[in-house]
């Protein structure tokens, strides 16, 4: 069976939760490290499926991985691999998908309440919850690609989770750790500090 990719983007990123539930199930996975200049692959017909994780960049950057993966992602839809994306990685399916990407008038950082919405694509993907708290840290929001349903929502940003078939892309990141907690709240903090002291 071909591997689930994983796509890093920053070495503070990595699948956390998602790498647990795919070792699990005997799933074998595919690391990715963008972050260390790891080329896009040509076809994604040689994955079981791509997962996307988070980064501190936008979706609309111009950097030289996001033409070439937005292609793939394109691809993998066409031939029905599965996509999860997490955050930036849900922001870069939509934006492939023809979705747009902006920034957010009300940046989530932190932990938060999402609701599920009362259809049977959220009840597929979900379950009967009707809200969980969920880790947050993004700028910017996506749109929902053509097709998509809304499946999880806030008073925030209404969209925070959409599924499209087989496929489903994430504001949040459900695949969050302890550690990844700790390490993006000390990264975000000594950056804010640096930031601070430029001005």
């Amino acid at each position: 069976m071909h591997p689930v990719a994983i796509f890093r983007f920053s070495p503070t990123e990595g699948p956390g939760r998602l790498a647990d539930w795919l070792d699990d199930h005997g799933i074998a996975r595919r690391l990715i490290a963008i972050d260390e200049g790891e080329t896009v692959p040509a076809d994604a017909r040689h994955f079981a499926g791509l997962a996307l994780m988070g980064g501190p960049m936008s979706a609309n950057d111009d950097l030289p991985w996001n033409a070439p993966l937005l292609d793939l992602l394109r691809q993998a839809f066409a031939a029905d691999v599965p996509v999860l994306g997490h955050c930036l990685g849900g922001q870069l399916f939509a934006k492939a998908l023809g979705a747009e990407v902006k920034r957010t008038a009300r940046p989530e950082i932190g932990w938060g309440e999402v609701r599920t919405t009362k259809t049977a694509e959220a009840r597929a993907w979900l379950g009967d919850r009707e809200s969980f708290t969920t880790f947050q840290w993004h700028y910017d929001v996506f749109g929902l690609p053509d097709g998509a349903t809304r499946i999880l929502t806030n008073d925030d940003n209404p969209e925070q989770a959409y599924a499209l078939g087989k496929h489903i892309g994430f504001q949040s990141h459900i695949e969050i750790t302890r550690f990844m907690v700790d390490t993006w709240c000390r990264v975000g903090a000594a950056l804010r500090r640096a930031d601070g002291a430029r001005r």
